[in-house]
């Protein structure tokens, strides 16, 4: 060592030198090492490498920094000066200098950072200077042996900073130590001065040593205005930061997976840091990286930033995988409630991390760490003045202060109002705060005695709420209440409020009547939030909607014949409905009738009720169905009010809306149900039942009357003309008109009936009227019994039956059959049934026409039909009268060949499908001059037939012709049109 060689680099030298030459392998694990550095632990980090070793010289209110003179960058710092031991950290890259654990690096080989931009690295300081030479090493290498031609496989590249050499300058003034980097060609001066520019700001706060960094004409000044807070200045803008710093100790056991230099830095350092705006309101990071203390690539999300002493890899990127590491992170996790804690409680969810993939590995454990630790630590503010933990706390579903300030001491852990707004919802059900929604709210003041004044005050708060939300609405419906007789009830249903301006005032009323179950709100405690909840005002339509009065109603018969006095109720709810509307369960108010028992209201008569001119006397009095109004009682009270609460005059209507079944109540109507279900399955059941009462109570003889009494009645006629109705169902079947039932009987101009059913005797009612009773106006079977009486008028030989009705009943019959509406299982078939020539034959010997041909050969007395074949299924109707089908006995021939040809070259075919707008068809005819066929009985002629193979026959007629080309063409309907024209096929013959 020589004065100017105040370091030793010679002797550095020559230590490398012959290490390189005695193995070669080392000059190339050399300059891989530093390759590997280069290229990929310190790129893009000189600045970061710089500052934190220049933070380590200051130890504290260090400056650093940055020019450029003549494209050579200079980078100074103040503190102490370059050492010998510095010197050969420099120059080593698997030592370092920063030995103990008081310095903030630990890696002396991060100075590597500067060949990233410089081949020609000085250091100058006041106590000396190194430099570090490519050309130099390169040339010094090539006098080796071995790294000579470890030289020439590299191309010439060679580890830099191994060898120093002493260097004469000096840093600038006020400067312990300068780094002069002669930039290579291709560095972009400015693209660099520009990133140092952005990195500025955060090394003066991850790096507390320095207080200052100068780049060229701008700086950047950090201020600590307390312990909690710093300011970092700049040339444009000022960052805020509000941090919380802790330190400590790792244990032996965190230590012990490190390396035997990394076990020397005990201590650990945490900084949590997040930024400010001018009000000192946080602004949430939402990404980041954790800084050992300077940025490494563990990329995070935590809303605020993390400086930590974690140990990292040698490229100082990322997290070394350690015990310490660990125990470092962990520590961190603990303290961030405590930064958390030093935000204004408005502000302090914006600190949780919500949910969300997280960015790396560390990020993960510190999200789940940060999260889990705030969920038992006490940060959240309490209704109640206090801290409390998210997982000990609850808050309000709604923002309401007028409803936390109510509920803090009832509800342990509620939070402050403040917190129920929306921006906390996000961070609160991250950390599992219980949020109390409308039915916890009642759920918590369910049970508490209270003031009648504190339930207005909650009633108050609860009603923006109600307003708001449909749910809410519908839980508050189980809101306790106050009663005026000092009880607290659950559920606003069915309580009653004071209401001083009714005219008739429901405390006289309810003072007339001991009926249990009635509510009556609190006055202090009335609120109009109760009304909209279901309470009533206590008027008479409220009182009559109270469900105890209503129950006391139903229950009045029974309480009276086991004793009870029940007048007072029905004059009580008579007067009530007097000034309201009815309700349908008033018909079971007891009333007294003329026995001197009490009865149903809706089965007592008027004293001169119509009905007690059409009922069987039998049906009315002590034990009867009905019973008759006390005399003195009908008296007191308007006939309309009686009448308004069930008390009969005449029929009354049941509507039941949405049935599932038949009302058994009704006579009969388990039967009707069925036929109806059966009918119309897809329709069924209807969307309402109508009904008409005590038709069963009607005098055999009085059936014209009540008929009468039916249709004058606007309510009962509307019932009997609804569609399928059951009334109209029950009176044609059980009514007695002239000794029948109505559906025995036909109106008077139905001539289309006439033989099948007789005219009505006249009984003093109209046509209409007998309509709506059920006496037949068409042909119509709607039933089994509908066709089983029809099946006997048609095989009755005393009945002189016309043709045509004849056919149309058959063709119903059928029709019937085929839609469903009877099923030929339920009928036993008929003996007798009636041909297409008006005689009544025995089923022994007649058979239903299906294939028209066939008539021909067939006795017309035996026949049996419902029409031509497109008009009624024969099929149905066989099955129906138990009879076979014509073709069933279709085992004949026809006699002779023939002459068959296409339907296109028969004459005057074309033209006459032409006229009618029939398709030829498309197959063969066989013409003869006469036809027969042979039957068991011998040779028959026919105009035309049809094989079983399908092979269509006729003769050179047009009767025949027609009826055949009819037949082929689907167009039987036209068979007679067809005949005309193919006699004389002209237009004209379709217009005579």
């Amino acid at each position: 060592m020589n004065d100017t060689d105040l370091f030793g680099a010679a002797e550095l030298r020559q230590a490398v030198l012959q290490s390189w030459e005695s193995s070669p392998t080392r000059f190339r694990e050399d300059a891989n090492a530093e390759e590997d550095l280069r290229l990929g632990g310190y790129r893009d980090r000189l600045l970061v490498e710089l500052a934190q070793n220049a933070a380590d010289a200051a130890g504290a209110g260090g400056v650093l920094r940055v020019e450029f003179v003549d494209r050579e960058l200079r980078v100074a710092n103040t503190g102490a000066p370059l050492t010998a031991d510095g010197v050969a950290g420099l120059a080593s890259l698997r030592a370092s200098a920063k030995r103990e654990g008081a310095t903030i690096g630990r890696f002396g080989v991060g100075f590597a950072a500067v060949l990233a931009v410089c081949d020609e690295p000085r250091v100058v300081s006041t106590s000396g200077g190194v430099a570090f030479s490519t050309d130099r090493t390169r040339e010094a290498a090539a006098k080796l042996p071995g790294p000579a031609e470890e030289l020439a496989a590299r191309k010439g590249s060679v580890p830099v900073l191994r060898l120093p050499w002493p260097v004469d300058e000096e840093p600038p003034e006020g400067f312990a130590t300068e780094v002069r980097l002669p930039l290579r060609p291709e560095v972009d001066a400015d693209a660099l001065l520009a990133a140092f520019t952005d990195q500025a700001p955060d090394l003066l706060l991850a790096l507390p040593a320095l207080t200052e960094i100068r780049i060229g004409e701008q700086a950047w000044r950090r201020v600590d205005q307390d312990a909690d807070r710093v300011v970092v200045h700049g040339p444009v803008r000022s960052d805020r930061w509000l941090v919380h710093r802790t330190v400590g100790t790792l244990s032996e056991a965190a230590l012990a997976g490190l390396g035997v230099e990394a076990r020397h830095a005990t201590h650990w350092h945490v900084t949590w840091a997040v930024p400010l705006d001018e009000n000192g309101s946080p602004i949430p990071l939402a990404e980041d990286v954790l800084h050992a203390p300077t940025p490494t690539e563990e990329r995070l999300s935590l809303p605020a930033r993390l400086l930590a002493s974690v140990p990292v890899e040698p490229d100082r990127r990322r997290v070394a995988s350690s015990s310490a590491s660990d125990a470092v992170l962990t520590f961190a996790v603990e303290c961030y409630p405590t930064l958390v804690g030093k935000l204004a409680p408005e502000h302090r969810t914006m600190l949780v991390p919500l949910a969300g993939f997280p960015l790396s590995d560390v990020d993960e454990k510190l999200r789940q760490g940060v999260n889990d630790r705030l969920r038992v630590a006490s940060w959240l503010p309490a209704a109640n003045g206090r801290l409390v933990a998210p997982l000990e706390s609850r808050v309000l579903e709604y923002v309401s202060p007028e409803l936390v300030e109510l509920l803090r001491d009832v509800i342990p852990g509620l939070l402050t109002a403040d917190l129920a707004d929306a921006r906390h919802r996000r961070s609160l059900h991250v950390l599992e705060v219980r949020r109390l929604g409308a039915a916890e709210i009642v759920q918590a003041v369910t049970g508490l005695q209270r003031p009648p004044s504190w339930w207005y005050r909650l009633y108050d708060a609860l009603t923006p709420v109600e307003g708001a939300d449909p749910v809410a609405r519908e839980e508050f419906g189980a809101l306790p209440v106050p009663l005026a007789d000092g009880r607290t009830v659950s559920g606003v249903r069915d309580v009653l409020l004071s209401h001083r301006d009714a005219d008739l005032d429901p405390a006289a009323v309810l003072s007339t009547l001991d009926i249990s179950g009635l509510r009556i709100a609190h006055p202090e405690a009335t609120h109009p939030l109760l009304e909209k909840l279901g309470a009533h005002p206590a008027g008479p339509e409220e009182l009559l909607d109270a469900p105890s009065l209503a129950e006391a109603v139903r229950s009045s018969v029974s309480d009276a014949r086991s004793g009870a006095d029940v007048q007072p109720l029905a004059e009580a709810v008579l007067r009530l409905v007097a000034s309201a509307r009815p309700r349908d369960w008033l018909g079971a108010l007891a009333l007294p009738d003329a026995d001197g028992d009490f009865r149903r209201a809706d089965e007592i008569l008027l004293p001169d009720a119509a009905l007690l001119d059409v009922f069987d006397p039998d049906y009315i009095g002590e034990n009867a169905p009905l019973a008759v109004l006390d005399e003195d009682f009908a008296a007191t009270w308007p006939a309309d009010l009686l009448l308004s609460i069930g008390v009969l005059d005449g029929f009354a209507v049941h509507v039941e809306e949405d049935p599932a079944e038949a009302d058994e109540t009704f006579s009969d109507a388990r039967q009707w149900w069925a036929e109806q279900e059966a009918a119309q399955p897809e329709n069924w059941p209807p969307a309402r039942f109508v009904a008409i009462r005590d038709l069963d109570l009607v005098a055999d003889d009085a059936w014209p009357t009540a008929i009468r009494l039916l249709v004058q009645n606007p309510e009962t006629l509307r019932a009997l003309r609804e569609p399928q109705s059951y009334p109209t169902w029950w009176i044609a079947r059980y009514a007695l008109l002239a000794g029948n039932p109505p559906r025995h009987w036909r109106l008077p101009g139905a001539e289309e009936l006439a033989g099948l059913y007789d005219a009505v005797p006249e009984i003093g009612l109209g046509s209409e009227d007998l309509r709506l009773a059920g006496v037949r106006g068409e042909l119509r079977i709607a039933d089994a019994d509908d066709a089983s009486d029809l099946l006997e008028r048609l095989g009755d030989p005393n009945r002189a039956v016309r043709a045509g009705t004849a056919l149309r009943a058959h063709q119903a019959l059928a029709d019937a059959v085929a839609c469903g509406v009877v099923d030929p299982a339920e009928l036993d078939p008929p003996d007798m049934v009636r041909s297409v020539s008006g005689a009544v034959v025995s089923t022994g010997r007649a058979v239903v026409l299906d294939e028209p041909w066939m008539l021909s050969v067939l006795e017309a007395p035996l026949v049996i039909a419902g029409g031509s074949p497109d008009q009624f299924d024969a099929e149905a109707l066989g099955e129906l009268l138990d009879l076979p089908l014509a073709s069933e006995e279709n085992t004949m021939q026809v006699v002779d060949p023939g002459r068959t040809q296409r339907w296109l070259d028969v004459a005057r075919v074309p033209s006459a499908c032409e006229l009618l707008g029939i398709t030829v068809p498309s197959g063969e005819i066989t013409l003869h001059e006469a036809l027969r066929v042979r039957t068991s009985a011998g040779e028959r002629r026919v105009h035309w037939w049809v094989e079983s193979t399908g092979k269509l026959h006729a003769e050179r007629t047009p009767d025949g012709l027609s009826r055949a080309l009819a037949w082929a063409a689907g167009a039987w309907h036209e068979r007679f049109a067809l005949a005309a024209l193919l006699a004389d096929p002209e237009a004209t013959t379709l217009l005579r």
